[in-house]
Order: structure tokens, then sequence, then C-alpha cells
């Protein structure tokens, strides 16, 4: 929830989504490119990436998942400490068709481009600025395709949107599954998306470590970090029989998020992050303090 006394501004709708952000720095259209090509080795890495996740991500390996991480006694660190391991280790998006450099990088980008058009809004930049470290998975083990990537709800028949959708899911059990094939699958109409169970990735984690340790990001900064990689959602149009008015009403401010995650991307011009820490520094004081348990 939001903190006390903490008004939000009200999104401009025909904002939403510009054709063209002012930030971009190459045509829109070039972004999110998943098309095909066997001589590409950044399209071929990203395409068998997806193969795996869409092979693996059932809903069995989803509850184990659940079983393992939300315990939260893998670590205990700061926000700061996990960003900083995230830069140490070099960590690059495996699924990312845009960008090929560390991930951290992005977040800076992000949470910089929001700062630029959202000057009064402290919990949007930070939101920007973290919205990825659940990767920090990765350290530990985690494959790439259950750590990266677009989400998608599991337990339900898979939604005509999600990239390579055609051709990627054939090994998947649960395509199977007299239940979990089904348009609901194991939900209720309108059940909300807070009730259903989405693959497992970095979206998910961070969402319920923030949870876990009682931060005071405003709840519309958590629907855009549990789902900024849910494109079958929010881009694709898919789900939306499972979703609640709430989560309507929320979309805009995950599409907002969108505009900065996805158009900030670039290899050309990196911020300085030691420049620009201690500013983010305050915003991290103020709605997620002290050690975090992970």
């Amino acid at each position: 929830m939001a903190p006390q006394n903490k008004k939000l501004d009200a999104l401009d709708a025909s904002e939403l989504l510009r054709p063209e952000p002012a930030f971009t720095t190459k045509p829109v259209a070039q972004y999110r490119d998943f098309s095909i090509d066997p001589a590409d080795p950044i399209k071929e890495r990203v395409r068998k990436l997806y193969i795996d996740m869409h092979t693996n991500q059932t809903v069995d390996f989803v509850k184990s998942r659940h079983a393992k991480w939300l315990k939260f006694k893998t670590f205990k660190g700061t926000i700061m400490d996990v960003l900083n391991r995230l830069s140490e280790s070099g960590l690059t998006d495996q699924s990312d068709p845009d960008v090929d450099i560390p991930n951290v990088y992005h977040g800076f980008q992000t949470a910089e481009g929001i700062r630029r058009e959202h000057p009064d809004k402290g919990w949007f930049q930070l939101t920007g600025l973290i919205h990825d470290i659940g990767k920090i998975m990765a350290l530990y083990d985690e494959p790439q395709w259950a750590v990266l990537g677009d989400t998608f709800v599991v337990g339900c028949e898979w939604g005509p949107s999600i990239v390579y959708r055609d051709t990627s899911f054939q090994n998947n059990p649960d395509g199977k599954h007299p239940v979990y094939s089904t348009k609901y699958g194991i939900y209720k109409p309108e059940c909300g998306l807070e009730n259903v169970m989405m693959s497992w990735g970095h979206d998910e984690y961070l969402y319920q470590v923030l949870k876990h340790n009682k931060c005071t990001l405003p709840e519309e900064a958590l629907y855009m970090i549990r789902f900024h990689s849910f494109y079958p959602w929010h881009a694709g149009g898919d789900y939306m029989h499972l979703c609640s008015q709430k989560d309507k009403d929320m979309m805009k401010w995950v599409l907002e998020f969108n505009k900065y995650d996805l158009y900030t991307k670039t290899d050309d011009e990196l911020p300085d992050i030691k420049e620009l820490t201690s500013y983010y520094q305050k915003l991290v004081d103020q709605y997620i303090p002290g050690e975090l348990e992970w």
C-alpha cells in the first residue's frame, strides 16, 4: 500500500506507450525483435533460452521455486549490496534481444529516464533502479530461463501472444494436462492476478522479497515490479479473463513504467553509476532501508 499521506498523481492515458518516446536512441520498431535468424548469435541465444523456459516452466516447477526461494534464507543484504554484486558479476540478460551489456546499467538507465520525466516521484525512480535486481538468483545457480525473460501464467492455457508461442511449448507437459491446458485452468473468471501463479523469474522473486521485508513502496510500484515482464498481458492483451478491476486500473502504471524499462536501453551512453549512487541511496533509505532477507 502507498505510504500514509502520500498522494499519487493520476497519469494521462494519452501519454502511455507513446509511439516515439523522446528518449529512445533507435526506432521503436527495432526493440523486442524476436525474429528468427540462425545466423545471428544473439537472436539464436534468445530463442534457445525461451525454448528452455517454455519447456520447463510448469506448475510443479514453479511450486518448487516457491518452496526454495520464498524461505528468504539465501542471504542477507541491502539493496545497494545487491546492486554492487550484480555490477561486479557483469551479469548480462541472455533473454534480451536489445542490448548485450551488464544488466546493472539498465537499472540506472531506467531510473534516470523516469527521473527526467517524473522528477517529483522518487518512489517511481527507485522502482526503475531496482526492478531487475531479482536477477541475483542467477548468482546462486538458478538457470537464466528461470530468472529472465517474459513471464506468463502457469496452470492455464498459454496466452497466444507469448514470444515463440507456436513452437516453444511442444515439450511442456502442462500442455497435455486436462486442467492446466484449458482457458481458465485452475483459476476462476476475473479472479485477479494476485491469485494466479506466474512463471518463475526475477519479477516474482523481487516482489516477494519486498513484501516479506515490509518495504513502503506504493502498490503501484509493486505492480510494476511484479508484472513488468508480463508482456503477454500488458502488451498482448492476453489473460484479461483472469483480471480483476484492480488489475485493469493498475495496468496504466505498468505501461507507464514499460516506456522507460524498454526504450532507455542502449549500449552507447552508459550511466556513471558511482556518480548516481548517493542520490539513489537516499531513496533506498526512505523506502527500503537496511539489510533485507533474500
